[in-house]
């Protein structure tokens, strides 16, 4: 953590920070109910609550110009009718409004006793709403009416803005157009100095940017759309570089100040194994990413970088060889996994690794028993052990290293930041740190959530994997399905079958894992196929002893839930049928894919559903069956679902956008990494004359910005 000493804040009050209660219109219970409502407490929060359209009542058109083509259309006349006809369902208000071109009707369904009282014949009124025809006459359904002024026969000035609001406050007299009166008030007694600028000039001019002060004026009260646009865009790009600057700015700090140990040197153990012992020649992306976490290593300052790579795409290699790196240089490595099944899945294949090389490998997890755990512990406070394994028990205060120089996080999401912080107090220099997922992150949302990493993709697959073919199945084709499974298994294949979690109900969720297994049962009798089964009621014994066996081919077929999603190593599994699969999310149903095709057998993802399907269910279905890029696959599920959910992003706030869209804005996002990156290679401080502004806003952002904390 650090403070910046540079500067202190002496930003005077702004009139932004005002209770809403003290606003033109609102007092108390008012306020109290738009706090509960919408979450406006201050004159900002109603600064930044922005419309979601806007109406055009720029214009008054004569009623003679309504063709059937007309959408929305204001009009001015006198009343000259008024009657109520038709009975029980069929009873409605119908007026006859005249301008000096014509004559339309307007009708009411609802409300009718109260429009009656508030319109008088022979008054002049203003008119909007939706054209139609009847009979031949343009007609207004329900319109939008109010008493007319000379004033107002040139219609606004402004567009109007629709405002999301909520049936409660509608009772309150605080619909859309009410929290638009008491905008227009709060713009009008606001002045520029009260939206200062943020941005440099430079910035402005080259992006072509409205000022701050007028966007928030255009965004709500704009003269026309292109003047909506101009402010939106500018708004939009605020948001985005801000975001950019506050990751960069915790980036820089940590590459001109961390302390980091040095690796000196590629040395024996490294080179040997990557001469004799690697199982197969690396990938270019391997590869790109070694010399990447080389140079990183070399320079005395902490790495932090997060690496990418999809299911199956070599990432624990590239973890070996940079723990053999550290172990060169004479510093311990750990290696931190979310679940005891992957821990243990890490320990065996390393081991298996480097076992000719000379090369202490332990693993720790909540099942160590108490006599290993002593002498793991022992050996790692010594130094005689070289690279530990585990869960989160390594976090434990008992855990001592002699001196670790990188920790290795396996499915990044699942630790927080505060837990990894509790690795850095083992070491005097916090040690190196590799953060690995495999849920790909599209490069958009990467960039905004992990901005403060470095950054490194493995995007080729070893050679010899071949990719997994997909096929969506409906329930009626089952027996087919089962037959196919028989057929795998009498080359000597192994198959999973995954049933869903529905998160309402444990109880249901076993019911139907039981009735599947039985199901499964009387495709599959014993004694010709032995099945496991693995679900989350099971002692973790249970379940390591039926994983167990499935690994070692005792069984031939495992019906699960999703626990096995993460990390289970079977290379002779080559069938996975996942059943409801309309009931999974894109990011899991492409890890449980990945659980097949590890081996050098082709491979089949069977996606079973019932015939029932939701648009975005079939949405889900066709781009499992059209690719195997998980990059794509992630890009699709942002769109699905939003960036907000993506599994594998922080939830740091830095996604809590009002107006920007990392789906709709990747140029203005592409413009404000560029642009925050530029600034802070130039002035790294924020400490030159045309960055004040920056710095100033930074400043005064409570508990967001870079200066107050860095972790």
């Amino acid at each position: 953590m650090f403070v910046d000493k540079h500067f202190s804040i002496n930003a005077s009050q702004s009139i932004l920070s005002n209770p809403i209660e003290y606003l033109k219109g609102v007092g108390p219970l008012r306020a109290d109910i738009l706090k509960k409502e919408l979450n406006i407490f201050t004159f900002k929060d109603l600064l930044e609550h922005f419309p979601f359209r806007h109406v055009d009542k720029t214009q008054v058109q004569l009623i003679r110009e309504i063709t059937p083509q007309t959408d929305q259309v204001q009009v001015a006349g006198r009343l000259v009718s008024l009657q109520v006809l038709g009975e029980n369902r069929g009873k409605r208000l119908v007026g006859e409004l005249r301008d000096s071109s014509g004559t339309m009707e307007l009708v009411w369904f609802q409300g009718i006793n109260w429009v009656q009282k508030s319109l008088e014949i022979g008054k002049e009124y203003l008119v909007y709403g939706k054209a139609s025809f009847f009979s031949g006459y343009p007609q207004i359904t329900h319109p939008e009416i109010e008493a007319f002024s000379p004033e107002k026969s040139e219609g606004k000035s402004f567009l109007e803005p629709v405002y999301p609001t909520t049936e409660k406050l509608k009772q309150k007299q605080l619909g859309g157009r009410q929290i638009g009166k008491l905008t227009w008030g709060l713009l009008t007694a606001l002045t520029p100095a009260d939206i200062p600028e943020n941005l440099p000039d430079k910035i402005l001019q080259s992006l072509n940017l409205i000022s701050r002060y007028k966007a928030y004026n255009d965004i709500h009260f704009p003269a026309n759309f292109n003047a909506y646009q101009d402010a939106l865009n500018r708004l939009k790009f605020e948001e985005l570089f801000m975001a950019q600057l506050r990751l960069n700015l915790i980036k820089s700090e940590r590459h001109r100040f961390s302390h980091g140990v040095v690796f000196k040197q590629v040395g024996e153990l490294f080179n040997s194994f990557y001469k004799t012992c690697l199982p197969f020649e690396l990938t270019g992306a391997q590869k790109r990413v070694l010399r990447e976490i080389r140079q990183d290593t070399a320079h005395g300052r902490q790495m932090n970088r997060l690496l990418q790579g999809d299911v199956g795409s070599g990432k624990t290699i590239v973890a070996l060889l940079s723990m053999l790196l550290a172990v060169d240089n004479g510093f311990q490595s750990c290696m931190m996994a979310p679940t005891e099944i992957l821990a243990n899945q890490h320990f065996a294949g390393i081991s298996e690794l480097v076992k000719d090389l000379p090369v202490t490998v332990r693993l720790l997890t909540g099942s160590t028993k108490a006599k290993e755990r002593r002498e793991v512990l022992a050996a790692l406070e010594s130094g005689e052990l070289n690279l530990i394994i585990g869960t989160h028990a390594l976090l434990e205060d008992p855990v001592k290293f002699k001196n670790i120089g990188l920790a290795i996080i396996d499915e990044q999401h699942r630790f927080g930041v505060e837990q990894r912080s509790k690795l850095w107090r083992k070491a005097n220099i916090p040690p190196h740190v590799l953060v690995m997922t495999a849920t790909p992150i599209p490069r958009t949302l990467a960039m905004t959530a992990y901005g403060d990493l470095d950054y490194s993709v493995i995007d080729e697959l070893p050679p010899g994997r071949q990719p997994v073919t997909t096929v969506h199945r409906f329930e009626q084709a089952r027996g087919s399905v089962m037959d196919f499974m028989k057929q795998e298994i009498a080359k000597g294949r192994q198959a999973y079958i995954i049933f869903p979690l529905i998160e309402e109900s444990e109880k249901i969720n076993y019911e139907n894992l039981m009735r599947g297994y039985e199901n499964v049962k009387a495709f599959f009798p014993e004694p010709k196929y032995w099945i496991s089964m693995v679900h989350g009621r099971q002692p973790a014994e249970q379940k390591d002893t039926n994983m167990q066996r499935f690994i070692t081919r005792d069984t031939q077929i495992m019906v699960s839930t999703t626990v096995i999603e993460v990390g289970v190593n079977v290379p002779n599994a080559s069938v996975m049928v996942i059943e409801s699969s309309e009931k999974f999310g894109l990011s899991q149903l492409h890890q449980l894919r990945g659980r097949v095709g590890r081996g050098s057998d082709k491979s089949y993802c069977i996606l079973l559903t019932g015939n029932k399907l939701s648009s975005e269910a079939k949405e889900r279905l066709k781009i499992m069956t059209a690719t195997n890029d998980g990059f794509k696959i992630a890009e699709k599920d942002m769109e699905l679902r939003g960036p907000g959910d993506i599994e594998g992003t922080r939830q740091s706030g830095m996604l809590n956008f009002k107006l920007a869209s990392l789906l709709q804005d990747k140029q203005w996002l592409d413009a404000a990494k560029q642009m925050a990156q530029q600034i802070l290679e130039a002035d790294p401080d924020l400490s030159e004359k045309a960055n004040e502004r920056l710095k100033h806003f930074l400043q005064a952002q409570k508990g967001k910005t870079a200066w107050s904390k860095i972790s």
